[in-house]
Formats: structure tokens, sequence, C-alpha cells
């Protein structure tokens, strides 16, 4: 099933309290929709043009986690249960629907594909290869025009908050953010600023056992 493009808005939260996070979710009545381990892989050229221009190409397996039964680092033992192809590009600059600086605002496409395992052949047969592999745990949450998606990763918990201007900064005052709080990074920019923090090399971000 292919949707058809859309705009997408968001920003990111970094959550030190993940625990009093879900508490102010519960309070502000975000409906909790499930929770899923994700294994993403992202695709490049060789001299990573589509990272360098804004673009992205990913498929993401799926695989439903418990909220009461994971422990850092454990992934499921289930097999994916659903894989996602999507693409990525910024906005056209001359939209008069752009947004404020602080939102991370791209043009998405996503599929879903039936056979993930015959995808990476394909991929590779059009010039492009595994760039970027990272994983994470993520429950998602809703409200009226609003997904708000718990991602804890092996570089930190984060609150990812997709919709409109108005709904994203509505959601996020009333759980305790201002919009200094926000960042318009990708999970690779945090990832880079993990391993460099850390004196690490750059690999894949993985749960280690």
């Amino acid at each position: 099933m292919t949707r058809a493009t859309n705009r997408e808005i968001e920003i990111k939260l970094r959550i030190l309290d993940l625990p009093a996070l879900l508490q102010g979710l519960g309070r502000i009545r975000a409906s909790f929709q499930g929770r899923v381990f994700e294994q993403n892989t992202i695709y490049d050229t060789p001299d990573s043009g589509f990272r360098k221009t804004g673009r992205l190409l990913r498929l993401r397996l799926e695989t439903p986690a418990s909220l009461d039964t994971w422990k850092p680092g454990v992934r499921p033992k289930s097999h994916p249960q659903r894989a996602i192809l999507t693409a990525k590009a910024p906005p056209d600059p001359n939209s008069r629907a752009s947004s404020p600086s602080h939102y991370k605002e791209r043009l998405e496409r996503e599929v879903v594909v039936s056979d993930p395992r015959q995808w990476p052949r394909m991929l590779r047969s059009l010039g492009v290869h595994p760039s970027f592999v990272y994983e994470k745990f993520r429950a998602t949450f809703t409200l009226p025009g609003l997904h708000l998606e718990v991602d804890e990763t092996p570089a930190g918990t984060f609150l990812e908050l997709e919709g409109s201007p108005r709904r994203i900064d509505r959601a996020a005052r009333a759980l305790g953010f201002s919009s200094g709080d926000c960042f318009r990074g990708t999970y690779w920019d945090v990832y880079a600023a993990d391993c460099r923090r850390r004196g690490l090399p750059l690999e894949n971000m993985v749960f280690r056992a």
C-alpha cells in the first residue's frame, strides 16, 4: 500500500526522565497505539549524495514489542511483521507552507513492502547501498491531528511530535517543553554527536547485547 506524498512537520525532544514523560502523556490524554522494535537501514549513493542534499531512502523492519517486558539491549525474539520503504526530500523552498526554523519539514512517501528480503538486492541494482543502520524501540501515542513517538535508542531517548506547528507547540508546552528544547536533527546526527562526545568511531547505531 503506497501513501500519497505527505508534508512531514516534526520536532525532536531529548527525554531524560522517561517515567515522567509517560505520566505526562497520560495527563494530556494521549492515546497509546502500540510499541515496536525497529531495524532501519539507510541507503545512499557511494558519495553520500542523498544525505548531503537532505534526502533519505530507508527500509524499516518492525517487530511488535511489549511495554512491560523490554530490557535495554534485548531484541524481540519474534520475526518482523511489517516492512516499510520510505523516501524523504526537502520541501520546495519557495512554498508558502514552509514552517519556522525550529521544525524539521520534509516531503515523505512510504510504501509497505510484502517481501523485504528482495529489496536490498533491488536497491543495490539502482546504485545505492546501505550507509547506516540504526535500531530503536518506538512507542506511538496520538492526539487529534498529532503523532507522538517515544523513541528509545542506543544514543538516548527522544520524543518526536509530528503534526501542524500549532498542535506540536501546544503538546510540547503541555509536557513542559519550550521551543528552545526542540531540534531538527536526524538520528544520524544524534548518533554522530554521541560518538564524538564519547570518543567512539562512527559505525551503526545498534543495541549491544
